[in-house]
């Protein structure tokens, strides 16, 4: 498995090997001793596993959970093909308002992980477009927050030619100014503790 650190802290790709023959393919989208080695911990403990089917244009984001519990994510495409992208909504961090971004698609089989209190879009390239996700925490509505995935200062570079198809949560969120002046937004220092402290709970 390859491991590719990510601009913003605590975030990682990982892109597993794949064994294919006549009958198809077999691989480990997950591997705790590679993880451990490049993270410096096992994944959280898994408290809720979901996923989401999406049309060719539709974009789920930027989404996060308040702190504390907070919420860290494994997330993979078992089919479709997606950008990934993950910002950094945690006051306080040295890479505030940065992001990075990952493909995900059934061919290259990347898993990406979203560290606790950073956020978190993706947009489906392709119809039915299936991402996996492994939680830390279970969804807890009133818990949840966005900011508006089209916020100017972000200036997320969305693939030409897609009409994108936003929630109406997600178009009435505010900007990342806004939710800074809101105080909804995750503190970078107690982001980093509850990190550690739920990874090290298997550990």
């Amino acid at each position: 498995m390859q491991v590719r650190q990510l601009k913003i802290e605590g975030a990682y790709e990982f892109t597993p090997k794949v064994f294919g023959d006549a009958r198809g393919v077999f691989l480990s989208p997950y591997q705790e001793d590679v993880f451990t080695e490049a993270v410096g911990r096992p994944l959280y403990p898994v408290a809720q596993s979901s996923y989401s089917v999406s049309r060719r244009g539709v974009v789920r984001g930027i989404h996060f959970t308040e702190i504390p519990p907070g919420m860290g994510k494994y997330a993979y495409c078992s089919r479709g093909k997606a950008v990934d992208y993950i910002v950094d909504t945690r006051v306080g961090s040295p890479t505030f308002g940065r992001w990075d971004s990952v493909e995900l698609d059934p061919r290259d089989r990347r898993s990406v992980l979203i560290p606790i209190g950073v956020g978190h879009l993706f947009v489906a390239l392709e119809d039915d477009t299936t991402i996996s996700y492994l939680l830390s925490t279970g969804y807890e509505p009133r818990r949840e927050h966005a900011v508006h995935p089209l916020d100017p200062d972000l200036a997320l570079p969305f693939p030409e030619g897609l009409e994108l198809v936003l929630s109406d949560r997600d178009r009435a969120a505010p900007t990342l100014a806004e939710a800074r002046e809101l105080g909804i937004l995750p503190d970078y220092a107690e982001s980093l503790r509850l990190d550690a402290r739920s990874g090290a709970v298997r550990g």
